[in-house]
């Protein structure tokens, strides 16, 4: 099962990404757990609520590989991973949780689509650092270079951005493009 996660700062459109290629290629989709956890509870979390939304975040990309395996698909996506975790877990806290850490050197994605801050900042209650994103967006750089994974930077226009993630995961896939193939 090849796994591609996209990562990124908030509001750089990984949720509307990640639905879109699950959709252009039949296969299922692990949504961002923390979103879930967070709406309707008080603003702010703890470390502890982080290692919660953690857990949820690898349960939630379980749950799409056993859909995408029942599918018969070879792929899954998933909206966002625990670099997310990590990035915010040592930006708030100091720090990350080793079993986090143990837990992301284990985890394989074939691809993880780094996506740019380079899109309108959405106001969101759940969002926080919008004067932050190309601060983190470095982070975010520097964390998939040393983890020496395979990625690819995203950005532009959403239109571009889902043209360009395509081009990654055909060639992830080993699939050549066809000049006239249009999104679905």
């Amino acid at each position: 099962m090849l796994r591609v996660a996209l990562t990124g700062p908030e509001s750089t459109g990984k949720t509307t990404l990640s639905r879109l290629l699950a959709v252009h290629y039949h296969t299922a989709w692990a949504p961002e757990y923390a979103r879930a956890y967070l709406t309707g509870r008080a603003p702010g979390y703890t470390l502890s609520d982080l290692e919660d939304i953690a857990r949820g975040q690898l349960l939630a990309e379980e749950q799409a590989v056993a859909e995408a395996l029942r599918l018969g698909r070879p792929l899954v996506f998933c909206d966002t991973d625990l670099l997310v975790i990590k990035i915010w877990a040592e930006h708030s806290f100091g720090y990350c949780p080793d079993w986090i850490l143990r837990r992301m050197e284990q985890q394989q994605y074939g691809l993880v689509l780094l996506l740019n801050v380079d899109l309108p900042w959405e106001a969101d209650p759940l969002r926080e650092h919008p004067q932050h994103r190309n601060h983190f967006y470095t982070l975010y750089q520097r964390e998939l270079r040393d983890q020496l994974s395979n990625f690819a930077e995203i950005c532009g226009p959403p239109a571009h951005r889902f043209e360009q993630a395509c081009f990654h995961v055909d060639e992830l896939l080993g699939r050549q493009p066809r000049p006239d193939e249009a999104p679905e």
